[in-house]
């Protein structure tokens, strides 16, 4: 059994076809065939069947997939890590949330830059959840999420929370009301935006809505109206923060990113809560006020690689605490070991 022969028939697995995976490959139908037809030998098991189309896992096929893939995966980043480790590129590539640029970044960056004026610097929007892959494969080296992650090949520190804050439509009746609760916006469409969802070990379970009525659930692809479910742990944050004070919001809208929550709220079609750092977008169309919840908070994580820490990494915590400090934010320094 060798490398060779485990890639052929995760290629072949996660195709359903010898042509698409020769393709993705870069090698003959035969050579694949021979490969997988060597280390089903070796094993002494089918592992494909090839006599339906798409071609199918056998049960032992489906139970050695799941199992090799995650040592595979492994591999791989232990290999990059190795390789990363042997020559240390002097590049730092960071990777972001959208949300954390219209904050902090952009002044992090800049001192970083002005501390170290020979460090090259590369930014890549990618979400909380993209970002642990891209660590282990080395596209990026450290990434700013809004998520806490349970990955052993990962660890993070917490930067610090920030408060979210409510954006309506200029029109709204409460976008001049300074301190606002959520109980008073429950009765609102609430636009959702967010990729990565809690963990179900962090989720709320919400009893009982709070009111009758039907909640009405849109996205993109439908517009159905039923009862809420409550027996699910709420995963989705807004909604989470929400069920945290036993409300749940009478509709919600589902949309692919933050961009087109805040552009739908502009066009008076609903509300969404955003960290603070946003309330500078869109504010001839959009109100934002400060909600009265001390704990309604949208924290912001860095994350690394456990065994491989890039030599610039301790620069860059410098130049947030830096700010930090210029800014008057309270946190609690943190290195990575």
């Amino acid at each position: 059994m060798d490398l060779k022969q485990l890639n052929a028939f995760i290629a072949i697995a996660d195709l359903r076809s010898f042509s698409a995976a020769a393709t993705k490959t870069g090698l003959s139908q035969p050579s694949l065939s021979r490969l997988l037809k060597q280390l089903e030998t070796e094993m002494g098991v089918e592992l494909i069947d090839r006599y339906h189309r798409p071609l199918h896992l056998t049960e032992a096929g489906a139970f050695f997939y799941d199992k090799i893939s995650t040592i595979l995966t492994e591999i791989d980043t232990v290999t990059s890590m190795a390789q990363r480790l042997s020559a240390p590129s002097s590049a730092l590539n960071i990777g972001f949330v959208p949300s954390v640029l219209y904050g902090l970044l952009p002044e992090i960056i800049a001192m970083l830059k002005q501390a170290s004026p020979n460090i090259d610097v590369t930014l890549k929007d990618i979400s909380s959840y993209q970002q642990m892959d891209a660590l282990k494969s080395g596209e990026i080296d450290i990434g700013f999420g809004r998520f806490a992650h349970q990955d052993p090949w990962i660890q993070q520190i917490l930067l610090r929370h920030e408060r979210y804050v409510v954006a309506l439509p200029k029109s709204h009746p409460l976008a001049h009301v300074r301190e606002q609760r959520l109980i008073d916006l429950a009765n609102n469409r609430l636009i959702l935006y967010h990729q990565t969802h809690l963990p179900i070990s962090a989720a709320v379970t919400q009893a009982q809505p709070t009111s009758d009525k039907l909640a009405t659930h849109t996205n993109s692809h439908r517009v159905t109206n039923e009862p809420v479910s409550f027996s699910a742990p709420i995963t989705e944050p807004l909604l989470h923060l929400f069920a945290q004070y036993g409300i749940s919001p009478f509709m919600t809208t589902t949309v692919s990113d933050l961009q087109v929550a805040l552009g739908l709220v502009a066009a008076g079609e609903g509300i969404t809560l955003v960290p603070a750092s946003l309330q500078t977008v869109r504010t001839e169309q959009i109100s934002y006020q400060r909600l009265v919840h001390e704990n309604v908070t949208s924290p912001i994580y860095l994350h690394t690689l456990k065994d491989f820490v890039h030599p610039k990494i301790p620069d860059l915590l410098t130049a947030i605490y830096h700010v930090y400090e210029q800014r008057g934010i309270t946190y609690r320094r943190q290195q990575f070991t």
